[in-house]
């Protein structure tokens, strides 16, 4: 189906004026199609027609008018759905807090009975079923524009790009723009807390379901990938995949590369349900670990994402030879299975188990008409601790993506007898994979990190976990499917849907750490927020609100902010050395007279950086750091150098000079005395006796001190 077709196919009427123009973007590229689908002969006698009004008049109708049309519209709507979802919640809090305490009597006296409150909760529970639709194709409005914008630009790039490219100009614009990239999830996770409120407990608890592992999922930049390396190494060991024999691997063993090799349909329908989020999309590949010519063990594998989030796997191993015979449905694993009845016994569960799996995977295929799409081939580099799977990580590097298609009846990337590409296998074709032609492969230009942390992991692993995804060296791509990514990568003619992480690949993902810092506590602030007005819906206890951490620009507002700076650059001055006399007498005019009084009664008292920090206290320290018992240069045995000798005399003998000199004071003071002055001679004295007790005092009391 063409995408003209499918975007009149997917509107939603009450927003039918508010989408994407495409018909008129299609006019002002002078494009028209047949009835059979293809581009007429005026469309190409017309591309040496296109001028520079043409290229501006796209270009401008493009982003300035239909972009900007489509991102207001999903705004405001995000916004109004915010507003009555909030509006819902505040409702709900009131009938909730007259339940809590207990005034159903003064309800039922102010003329509202219970009749009329169980109707209110109905037309509640209405009201955010409509919400919750509305938000669904508020996603579906999302999805199909951002699909539009891209054919569109692929079309002018094609016919009309001899000269200027518009695609990588608009990926850019897309990624900045928030309607192909909002995160729905807090506003469905509001309604469904908002609906749970109203159902009884003992429903809940039938309905609770404990997810044993959260999978996280980020982009690693190439110049960030030994640092993330680096980090993940010093709390966990590499899992190293074992295929041969122990020796072997202690001779050292490079990252074992992977083949998945995906299954799908000509018309990409388990592609689009997995791009749409449909509840129960499936995805169905073939796995194996190296060269398929070393006769690696293969595995058949089936995946179904279910609504809440969660996946369910089946899997069994199946030789080479009968991969084709299966996928046609010839061959239903009859050996394998008499092999483990013999074994096992016809009535175990290991039986049943494989027969069960045999039978879904093969229908699903049969049923769906699947056959090999694409392959996806990487090296991974796993860190678990033997026998701990609390926390899985996985690091996969040099990913490429291949087309293993036959729709092409011409020129085939696979011969359509055969479940794989020949020329890839037989010859032993690694990464870059530079035999293959152009537009049948495509190299991920990053690599991917995959976090699985179960729900019983320690604080301390959760704490350098949450370090490392909300640290400057990750991207997060919580949405990421190497089986999409390479679709829309090579099959993009073929689909009429696209991920919205596309636009992504053409922005720098490496960020500044002082931007990623604040980035993250402005998300965790929001976060709390949410979570305390959700805590407060449910009538349970709200939970401890968020506190910034140090540096963070949440703990302040811009008032205070900036205040703080004026008062920093202040102190700054006050605390820098004059450079000459005009700048000393301005710095003492501008220090305030109760500080220079308050000095001068008290000497003790200390206007600079050190005294002021001094009598302020104990400083708060950030989390994670304590104040050490000791300074640094008290701990260890005590080390006396030459240096430190050398420089005990050296101001003796500067002590010795001040001691000659008030010496000949003192001689000059009982010379110049008369016979009966008794004072000047009482002063000679007494400057002898302070020229002896400086000089020599401190030399006393250094010398006990390095000793």
């Amino acid at each position: 189906m063409r995408f003209g077709k499918t975007l009149q196919s997917s509107v939603y009427e009450p927003w039918k004026s508010s989408y994407i123009d495409y018909p008129k973007l299609k006019k002002l590229l002078k494009e028209s199609d047949s009835p059979n689908g293809r581009t007429s002969a005026d469309s190409k006698a017309s591309t040496q027609d296109w001028t520079e009004e043409d290229e501006g008049a796209f270009v401008d109708e493009l982003v300035n008018v239909q972009l900007e049309k489509v991102n207001a519209f999903h705004n405001d709507t995000y916004k109004n759905l915010r507003d009555r979802t909030t509006e819902c919640e505040l409702e709900l809090q009131k009938i909730a807090a007259s339940e809590k305490n207990g005034n159903k009597e003064a309800a039922q006296s102010a003329g509202v009975g219970q009749d009329v409150e169980a109707q209110t909760l109905l037309n509640m529970l209405q009201r955010l079923d409509n919400i919750t639709n509305e938000i669904n194709e508020l996603e579906k409005y999302s999805r199909i524009n951002y699909t539009g914008f891209l054919k569109a630009a692929k079309k002018h790039d094609r016919r009309r790009g001899s000269q200027y490219r518009v695609r990588p100009l608009l990926q850019v614009r897309l990624a900045a723009l928030p309607f192909n990239s909002e995160d729905y999830s807090p506003l469905l996770y509001q309604q469904r807390m908002q609906k749970e409120r109203e159902q009884p407990q003992s429903q809940l608890e039938n309905r609770e379901k404990i997810t044993p592992y959260k999978s996280y999922k980020f982009w690693v930049h190439p110049e960030n990938l030994l640092e993330v390396k680096i980090y993940i190494l010093r709390r966990l060991p590499v899992l190293v995949y074992n295929p041969q024999t122990s020796k072997v691997v202690e001779g050292g063993q490079h990252d074992p590369r992977i083949t998945s090799l995906y299954l799908d349909n000509p018309g990409f329908s388990l592609y689009t349900e997995k791009v749409s989020k449909t509840a129960g999309a499936s995805s169905v590949r073939l796995r194996w670990f190296g060269q398929l010519n070393s006769k690696p063990e293969i595995y058949l594998e089936k995946k179904t994402s279910e609504e809440s989030g969660d996946s369910d796997e089946i899997r069994f191993p199946i030789k080479t030879k009968y991969i084709q015979d299966f996928i046609s449905g010839q061959y239903k694993m009859e050996k394998s299975l008499n092999k483990l009845k013999e074994r096992k016994g016809a009535d175990s569960g290991d039986v049943k188990r494989l027969q069960s799996n045999v039978e879904a995977i093969q229908s699903f295929i049969i049923e769906n008409k699947l056959q090999p799409m694409l392959r996806a081939n990487y090296a991974r580099t796993a860190f678990q601790i033997p026998g701990d799977d609390r926390l899985r990580i996985s690091l996969d590097t040099d990913v490429a993506f291949i087309r293993e298609d036959s729709l092409d009846q011409e020129r085939p990337c696979r011969d359509p007898g055969d479940w794989h590409r020949t020329d890839i296998d037989a010859n032993g074709m690694e990464y870059p994979f530079l035999g293959i032609r152009r537009g049948e492969v495509s190299r991920f230009p990053y690599a991917l990190l995959e976090i699985k942390v179960k729900d019983c992991a320690t604080k301390k692993t959760n704490d350098w976990v949450g370090e490392l995804m909300s640290s400057h060296l990750v991207k997060e791509a919580p949405r990421f499917s190497k089986f999409v990514h390479g679709v829309a990568q090579l099959f993009e003619d073929h689909v009429n849907t696209f991920p919205f992480w596309l636009s992504d690949l053409e922005i720098d993902i490496r960020r500044d750490p002082e931007t990623a810092f604040q980035e993250e506590q402005e998300k965790k602030a929001k976060h709390a927020e949410e979570k305390q007005a959700v805590g407060s819906l449910m009538g349970s206890r709200p939970s401890r609100s968020f506190t910034a951490a140090v540096g963070s620009p949440v703990s302040k507002s811009a008032d205070e902010a900036r205040g703080g700076m004026l008062a920093s650059s202040k102190r700054d001055k006050r605390d820098e050395k004059p450079d000459s006399d005009e700048d000393e007498v301005e710095a003492q005019a501008s220090t305030p007279w109760g500080s220079q009084g308050l000095h001068a009664l008290l000497p003790s008292f200390s206007g600079s950086k050190y005294g002021r920090s001094r009598q302020r206290g104990a400083i708060q320290l950030p989390p994670g750091v304590r104040e050490p018992g000791r300074l640094t240069k008290d701990t260890g045995p005590v080390r006396v150098e030459p240096k430190v000798w050398l420089a005990n005399e050296r101001t003796f003998v500067k002590w010795q000079h001040i001691s000659v000199l008030l010496a000949t004071l003192s001689l000059s003071l009982y010379n110049a005395a008369g016979e009966k002055n008794d004072v000047a001679r009482s002063l000679a004295i007494a400057y002898t006796l302070i020229a002896a007790l400086v000089g020599v005092r401190p030399i006393l009391l250094r010398c006990s001190d390095v000793s």
